[in-house]
């Protein structure tokens, strides 16, 4: 394989990078569709559905936050599965079936046939998302010259922010022709979607790497406390993220009094700023490296939540709103990237780091809506202390950060 990320910044600064294939460029829209569906869709268009869902009668208040929390646990065993999945069925095919799924998962919701039922289906939508998120990125960038792998790589969960985008325009207007008719147009978007997809898939698997075993665990021993500061870092992340993901809307609507239609926008604004994170962060990351833009995101995100804790200024709610929304989908390519540049010489490798990181966050995002709504309900709905906590959370990311780095430098300097 390529030499790692940070040693072709320099030898790039010259002349621009090779353009890409049209075989990478039409692996790199699948993957856009594929993040587009399983993640972008199945997960956030859920959110402006769950009003119409208890209005309609179609579930209680309480069951319909359980299928909300179907998809969060699906996802975490969509983490843990992918990797296997790709390993018994090859990666084209795995990634194949796994859009099948969550597009099936779209129209069986459209008949509400019981709980149950229900439950099951968003299960698998989350379970397809876990393991797309797994299996996407790491089935094309190793086919991606190493000098356009930050740009393919935002290209690529471009779909995350998508999704959030069109959870606060596009779900809107399906639901003016009715629940159920929102539910099958969701699928016939997947499904065309997934047609997109079908042949982008690279057909071979990426080459193993040169090395011996025994290279792969002198490196794995030497590279894996960097891992595990990374893995604690994505899940400090995914603590730093839910209470905007959660709380935005309804502290702008209720806690500042601005109303419903202002808290409206304020989401549509995320989602707008979503769109733009992971190309955004990409672009920065191939020109200044991974390691020093996801330290400058979780500073960033930091700075939002304090914002957002500690002032009602709508130019500063606005601020803040707009950097939360591109680093939502914004971290995920960062994260990925420090991988690559930890563990440059193996795929497999990558992977299996990668599938790690992405159980981390998840879990912790599962953990952490429902700690802050325990949180929230228990300090008499104090939206200040639930955004504080994730400042909290994210600048102890970034000190374990700039910790490790200073250690590194000395271990060099011995």
């Amino acid at each position: 394989m390529s030499a790692p990320l940070r040693h072709s910044n320099s030898s790039h600064s010259v002349a621009e990078p090779a353009p890409l294939t049209a075989a990478a460029w039409y692996a790199t829209i699948a993957g856009l569709c594929g993040s587009l569906v399983a993640i972008g869709l199945a997960r956030f268009a859920y959110t402006p559905l769950i009003p119409p869902l208890i209005s309609a009668h179609w579930f209680s208040a309480g069951d319909t936050v359980t299928l909300g929390a179907a998809n969060f646990a699906g996802y975490l065993a969509g983490a843990l599965l992918g990797r296997p999945l790709a390993a018994g069925l090859g990666n084209r095919l795995a990634l194949r079936l796994l859009m099948v799924a969550a597009t099936a998962a779209f129209f069986a919701c459209a008949f509400p046939l019981s709980v149950t039922w229900f439950f099951v289906w968003r299960f698998l939508s989350g379970l397809a998302g876990g393991s797309i998120m797994v299996l996407v990125a790491t089935t094309i960038l190793p086919h991606i010259p190493v000098a356009r792998r930050g740009f393919v790589s935002g290209m690529i969960f471009l779909g995350l922010g998508l999704g959030i985008a069109a959870s606060g325009t596009l779900v809107p207007a399906l639901l003016r022709l009715g629940l159920r008719e929102t539910w099958i147009g969701l699928g016939i978007l997947s499904l065309i979607l997934t047609a997109v997809s079908w042949f982008g898939w690279p057909a071979a698997n990426p080459p193993p790497a040169a090395h011996t075993a025994t290279t792969h665990h002198h490196a794995a021993a030497k590279t894996e406390w960097s891992l595990r500061i990374l893995y604690g870092q994505y899940a400090a992340n995914a603590l730093g993220l839910v209470p905007a993901m959660v709380l935005l809307v309804d502290y702008v609507a209720r806690g500042l009094g601005r109303g419903a239609d202002i808290g409206a926008a304020c989401w549509v604004l995320y989602g707008v700023a979503a769109i733009t994170g992971p190309v955004l962060t990409g672009y920065a990351a191939d020109r200044i490296g991974f390691a020093s833009a996801y330290r400058g995101a979780l500073l960033l995100q930091a700075v939002a939540d304090a914002i957002l804790a500690a002032s009602g200024n709508p130019w500063l709610i606005g601020f803040a709103t707009v950097l939360l929304g591109i680093f939502t989908p914004g971290i995920v390519p960062l994260a990925l990237g420090r991988i690559q540049e930890i563990l440059p010489d193996s795929h497999v490798a990558q992977r299996a780091a990668w599938s790690r990181a992405t159980t981390a966050f998840a879990l912790f995002q599962a953990l952490g809506g429902y700690g802050y709504s325990y949180l929230f309900i228990h300090t008499g709905e104090n939206y200040g202390i639930i955004f504080l906590c994730g400042a909290v959370a994210l600048v102890l990311a970034l000190l374990a950060d700039v910790l490790n780095s200073v250690k590194r430098q000395k271990r060099r300097a011995h």
